[in-house]
């Protein structure tokens, strides 16, 4: 061959010698390998996800066996921990025996050939190579304590990763490893410090076997592509899941740790988090007593998932309570709670079902602000979709909402709910509305007709109607049965507000308990009804209203157009008055003040003969 020929062939576009060649094509698999094992790496979303990626994004392509270890705690965002430093093994992942891959071994280092392991769009498939673990049967030590000035914190304090050969290595992984794990003879094992946004949270060493290539200089920047991923990816999930557990425990703490037991009508609740992509979110309930034995019944869902939805949702329940012990009417608390989110932000948008159950009347009124309508199951099986205006989520600001008031017959069951309840990527929200409506229809066919089904057994069937892919938000879910108050069982009268009223409302107590064959309360409830009507008396320029309600205990209801509470206060010996709430507070089982839009309502309840007493 001629020197033009030679020329030729080294510039005038001949044949690319073979040792360039080779090394081109060594370095294209080493950018195809990485990139394959950071997408891999970072399709995980919770720390093990992130961990195991790595695993089997690394073995047995770029190594036999990793070791994975990190800090234990791991440190959540600006955190400084308090006290020693300790590296837990979190897993380990090594490849089968050699002799069983003999072909994949000798090809993969420094002579590797990726080609046959990426497929035609060059991403690798990792799930198809054999691997064992975790833990596998590397005898490494499973926690180890980063002594300050030690071997192994100055590895860790240079972030690079470094040849198990080096010197630094040889002194830092004994620390790491144990003092009984054989080390690797010449560049065999690599150590790669995980370093976060703050600070290191770990190490990974990636260890060959002696059938196969050493590690070369090239393969540290591999090792350093791959500790930076998994790292950043670790504080990611470390940071994600501190959130969800904060509003988590936010959202938890923020709805009711108990139900109250309203006369005339019984509850059930139950709340389900989201699947773990999306478990934190919005939905609440809150089950309300108001004055007249009435019972308000809420249920809302704030929008998106994050901890600002939870505390979001903390604050409108807490409006709505407050709201709700004003007496207003529902569609006016609906109109305050939209004023409330504007307040809150112009994207503060959430959905709420009002409703107002009272026993007395068997009516219940709903307000709805663009929630799923309830559903109403009947005494005798027949489960209804109630016609409620769908109203506009609260947040929008300048819309009207509209009440209706239905019937609410004695025996039946009202349930209230999320949409996370019938709406999932599987169906929408009317055919999920469709089949609970099925669901309760179904229930009490086989519960029998002539008797509603438990409320607590109703509420888990009711839940088991969920797939596996109806798990996309958060549930909610309110059930109340309606066991109204007989209109014999209530008494009701209108006082002029005058001196002699206290004496005729001792009358009429005394004309009903002798109805209902309780005169041994006579001379309590006298005493205690006159009491409360003489301090009502004082300050009404209305009429003053007194009710009383057998139940499985006495109530006494004295009402009257002054909104100023009364308070227990201890009278001194000259004092004429100032004893009735001290009274009351003594004699009677329960007692409280509620302020009205009106005015306000006293109350006080006697437990019936033959019943414990309770306080």
């Amino acid at each position: 061959m001629t020197s033009g020929d030679g020329g030729a062939g080294r510039h005038g576009g001949g044949a690319v010698p073979a040792g360039e060649a080779t090394a081109a094509r060594r370095e294209g698999d080493r950018l195809r390998f990485v990139g394959a094992a950071t997408r891999r790496i970072a399709r995980g979303i919770d720390l093990d996800e992130i961990v195991l990626g790595l695993c089997r994004a690394t073995v047995p392509t770029f190594s036999d066996a990793i070791l994975v270890y990190l800090r234990d705690p791991l440190p959540v965002g600006d955190e400084r921990p308090v006290g020693p430093v300790v590296l837990r093994l979190r897993r380990t992942d090594r490849l089968r025996p050699i002799d069983d891959l003999t072909d994949i071994s000798s090809t993969i280092g420094a002579g590797m050939d990726l080609a046959g392991a990426a497929g035609a769009t060059g991403e690798l498939d990792f799930s198809q190579l054999p691997l064992v673990g975790p833990q596998g049967d590397l005898p490494a030590a499973e926690l180890c304590e980063i002594r300050p000035g030690g071997a192994l914190a100055e590895v860790l304090r240079g972030v690079r990763p470094v040849f198990g050969s080096s010197a630094a290595a040889r002194a830092a992984l004994p620390e790491l490893l144990g003092v009984d794990h054989p080390l690797p003879r010449g560049n065999r094992a690599v150590l790669a410090p995980l370093r976060g946004r703050r600070r290191v949270i770990g190490a990974a060493v990636f260890l060959r076997s002696p059938e196969r290539p050493a590690f070369e200089q090239n393969d540290l920047l591999v090792a350093a592509q791959l500790a930076t991923h998994t790292a950043l990816g670790i504080d990611k999930a470390v940071l994600y899941g501190r959130e969800a557990y904060i509003a988590d425990e936010l959202q938890r703490t923020m709805l009711p740790d108990s139900l109250p037991q309203p006369t005339g009508v019984r509850l059930a609740s139950r709340y389900l988090p989201a699947a773990e992509t999306a478990r934190v979110g919005g939905d609440w309930y809150d089950a309300i007593p108001l004055p007249g034995s009435r019972v308000a019944l809420v249920v809302g869902d704030v929008m998106g998932h994050s901890m600002t939805s939870a505390a979001i949702m903390g604050q409108l329940r807490t409006t709505a309570q407050t709201l709700a012990q004003l007496d207003l009417p529902p569609a006016e608390v609906l109109h305050h709670l939209d004023e409330q989110a504007q307040r809150l932000g112009s994207d503060r948008m959430a959905t709420c079902l009002y409703a107002v159950y009272d026993p007395v009347a068997h009516r219940i009124t709903i307000a709805n602000a663009g929630h799923p309508p309830p559903v109403l199951l009947h005494l005798g099986g027949r489960a209804e979709v109630l016609r409620v205006p769908p109203g506009a989520p609260i947040g929008v600001g300048g819309v009207d909402f509209e009440a209706v008031e239905l019937d609410a017959p004695a025996g039946g069951t009202l349930l209230l709910y999320t949409d996370g309840l019938v709406e999932s990527r599987l169906r929408d929200v009317w055919t999920g509305i469709e089949q609970l409506r099925e669901r309760l229809a179904t229930t009490a066919q086989l519960t029998g007709l002539d008797h509603p089904p438990p409320l607590e057994a109703l509420c888990d069937d009711v839940l088991d109607m969920l797939g596996p892919g109806d798990r996309d938000d958060d549930i909610a879910l309110l059930a109340a049965r309606f066991d109204g108050i007989a209109p014999s069982d209530v008494a009701y009268w209108f006082l002029d507000p005058e001196e002699t009223a206290p004496g005729r409302a001792r009358r009429f107590a005394r004309r009903a308990l002798t109805r209902w064959g309780l005169e041994e309360l006579s001379d309590s409830l006298e005493l205690l009804v006159s009491e409360v009507v003489t301090n009502a008396v004082r300050y009404a320029e209305r009429p003053v209203t007194l009710r009383l309600l057998r139940t499985d205990v006495l109530r006494c209801e004295v009402g009257d157009d002054s909104p100023q509470l009364p308070r227990q206060r201890r009278a001194r010996d000259t004092d004429e008055g100032g004893r009735g709430l001290f009274l009351v507070n003594r004699m009677a089982r329960r007692w409280g003040a509620t302020r009205l839009s009106s005015g306000k309502v006293v109350w006080f309840e006697l437990s019936l003969p033959g019943t414990p007493e309770r306080r």
